[in-house]
């Protein structure tokens, strides 16, 4: 399948690497990714090594000596990463209970506890208004889901996005939470509906440029390129 595919295309491809990504858990586990280890609460999303998370976390501007908001954290290894890497402060923030208690273990594993704040929350409604930071980042679910469908897994909440609201949302909002001179990223990649992304941008009066690319890589059996995504004003 390529960019070009169906909607309901996209939604099996979806399922399908859910059901991978579900695969096999279990207990309080560990796992390996860019060069140390992690802890995952169950039903987290698991990041795997040629997973976004990977690339995003290696290749993202960091804030040197700034402050880190990250939308849907997951396991918290972008987040941590952000502390180690020059950030003076990160927020993490998760709509799950496992991904917020992974993040939450993962701080003090690696010593950062007292740099990041995990949040649950659905995009920003749980955080403060007042809020700003110098880089805003979502690493966003790029499958569109039916508007009645339901998620019975944590996981689900990592690959899906019902009628693609919250990424509306964030794109309408996300530049309302920076500093003069701060940048709003969003991830995005060619297992998605690329046009679809465009048109809720416009509709929420920015732009998107593309900062980052990766090569192709091999997920769900599709190969994809992973993007990042700086937004923007509309031009004038």
């Amino acid at each position: 399948m390529t960019a070009s595919g169906t909607s309901p295309e996209r939604f099996r491809v979806g399922m399908r690497l859910t059901d991978q990504l579900a695969a096999g858990e279990g207990d309080f586990t560990t796992f390996e990714l860019v060069g140390k280890e992690w802890d995952l609460v169950p039903g987290a999303y698991p990041p795997r090594p040629g997973t976004g998370t990977e690339w995003y976390t290696r290749t993202l501007p960091y804030p040197q000596g700034g402050r880190f908001l990250e939308i849907g954290c997951g396991a918290g290894v972008t987040a941590v990463w952000a502390a180690l890497h020059g950030c003076s402060e990160v927020v993490a923030t998760d709509i799950t209970e496992s991904a917020v208690r992974s993040t939450e273990r993962n701080t003090a594993r690696h010593g950062v506890r007292e740099r990041v704040r995990v949040v649950r929350s659905d995009v920003f409604d749980a955080l403060d208004p007042a809020e700003r930071f110098d880089t805003v980042f979502w690493n966003c679910s790029v499958f569109e889901a039916p508007e009645d469908f339901e998620y019975t897994r944590d996981v689900e909440w990592a690959i899906f996005d019902r009628g693609y609201q919250a990424l509306g949302r964030y794109l309408a909002t996300a530049r309302d939470r920076l500093v003069p001179g701060g940048r709003a990223l969003v991830t995005f990649n060619t297992l998605g509906d690329i046009g679809r992304l465009h048109e809720l941008a416009a509709g929420a009066g920015v732009s998107l440029r593309r900062l980052a690319a990766s090569p192709p890589r091999r997920l769900a059996d599709n190969d994809v390129t992973f993007m990042i995504l700086e937004i923007l004003p509309e031009p004038s």
